[in-house]
């Protein structure tokens, strides 16, 4: 198990849902950051820099706080192809309980350092990124509701760890700066990471094109079906081994689309298995 820790702490379906998202999880996330002693951001590994949120960490730079950075979801790529991880980073996963008793013992570790009587710890990160599955996994109870649907957290709880110590949960956060975006590539990518759920992204289609394009044969590994990279191929040929047909036996290209980020979102398709 890699953990990069040190105890010091650095300054360091369409869009028609996106209106309420802004105005409910910047409160929140707000509120979580403001009362939290310790912070621990949930990273997908295998897609660290996407899913690292600069705002939390510009936030704390400027408080006195301490922040953990919980890698999760290592099962689904090898340790070698990890990207460069933030400082005080953890690698775990919560679907085989990998790091958790290290992840459980730092917080216990830091939160003595803070000398004080009750400690608030806030689980923050993207939709989808694990967060009620690690509070689960460190509490070593089913507490929070659990689903691969992102932003299914729905409020804010407070759950204990220790008897000091107490963690909360919030909904997943999409940074402010991209809530009102409506360029393609951006929703594409908040698509890979889970961030808009297979069912609520616009373009399906282009989503694909960016999987295909930044992991080169592992949909075509996992599917056995050889497309050179050819995103119509792929979504061709798997559309007719689905029966995947509108009128006139035409392959339903959107629906083809969505069960692959479904299977992708779901962590069935593996990075460099």
């Amino acid at each position: 198990m890699r953990v990069r820790y040190s105890f010091s702490s650095r300054r360091t379906g369409h869009l028609k849902n996106i209106k309420k998202q802004r105005k409910r999880f910047p409160s929140i996330t707000e509120k979580i950051l403001n009362e939290a002693d310790i912070i621990i951001e949930v990273l997908d590994a295998r897609f660290v820099k996407d899913t690292f949120n600069p705002e939390i960490d510009n936030f704390i730079k400027s408080k006195n706080k301490k922040i953990i950075h919980a890698i999760n979801k290592s099962d689904l790529i090898s340790l070698e192809n990890i990207e460069e991880m933030p400082d005080k980073s953890v690698l775990i996963s919560c679907k085989d309980r990998r790091g958790i008793n290290e992840l459980r013992n730092i917080i216990k570790i830091v939160s003595s350092q803070l000398k004080k009587e009750k400690i608030i710890v806030g689980i923050l990160g993207y939709p989808n990124t694990g967060k009620s599955s690690l509070i689960n996994a460190l509490i070593r109870r089913g507490s929070a509701p659990v689903s691969s649907q992102a932003g299914y957290t729905k409020s804010m709880q407070k759950l204990k760890l220790a008897d000091s110590i107490f963690l909360l949960d919030s909904p997943g956060v999409i940074p402010r700066k991209e809530y009102s975006t409506t360029e393609g590539k951006k929703i594409a990518g908040h698509a890979r990471i889970g961030a808009r759920t297979y069912s609520n992204v616009k373009d399906p289609e282009h989503a694909v094109v960016e999987l295909i394009g930044k992991y080169p044969g592992v949909l075509e590994a996992y599917y056995k079906i050889y497309s050179n990279g050819d995103s119509e191929i792929l979504l061709e040929e798997l559309g007719r081994q689905k029966n995947m047909l509108k009128k006139g036996n035409e392959v339903n290209a959107d629906q083809v689309a969505r069960l692959i980020l479904k299977e992708w979102q779901e962590g069935k398709i593996k990075i460099n298995e």
